[in-house]
């Protein structure tokens, strides 16, 4: 089974918004939201039309995210494009967002 090298790269963050960042520079709309788990850059998934979160990745390479939607606890690793547990990922500040 294989797994993630990029653990060593979850930081405690605090998101950088609450709702896409750059969606809301825009005024675009966004589906669901993704959290970058070493700067904090909150981003739209990849259903959405901009997909911010994977924009993100690719500009700062930055490679693991966790969903930024109330009640769901996985994340992603871009790099090893892993599926991960991310229940006791460490969160500063408020959790809820903008809809």
């Amino acid at each position: 089974m294989k797994s993630c090298t990029h653990l060593d790269q979850i930081r405690e963050v605090t998101p950088s918004a609450d709702g896409c960042e750059d969606c809301l520079r825009v005024g675009a709309e966004w589906v669901h939201l993704r959290l970058c788990m070493t700067c904090g850059h909150v981003g739209c998934c990849d259903d959405s039309p901009n997909r911010h979160a994977t924009k993100h990745f690719r500009k700062v390479r930055h490679p693991i995210i966790k969903s930024f939607e109330p009640g769901e606890d996985w994340g992603w690793c871009f790099v090893d494009e892993l599926d991960l547990d991310a229940t006791a990922w460490p969160v500063r500040g408020p959790v809820a967002h903008s809809v």
